[in-house]
């Protein structure tokens, strides 16, 4: 019974899976950051290969 009572009290598992969830959310932000700085930057380059086009 003593055995069974230190499981339930036992939050090891808990932390894990809260590190697991910070992680991942971690992961998503910095994912959807990188997303966006890829898409600004490929707009920029885009015009300035546009006005280079424009010269020659």
């Amino acid at each position: 019974m003593e055995s069974l009572r230190r499981y339930l009290r036992d939050e090891r598992g808990a932390t894990a899976i809260e590190y697991a969830l910070i992680a991942s959310l971690i992961f998503v932000v910095i994912v959807t950051a990188v997303t966006a700085a890829g898409q600004s930057l490929g707009e920029v380059f885009q015009r300035v290969a546009d006005e280079v086009g424009k010269v020659t």
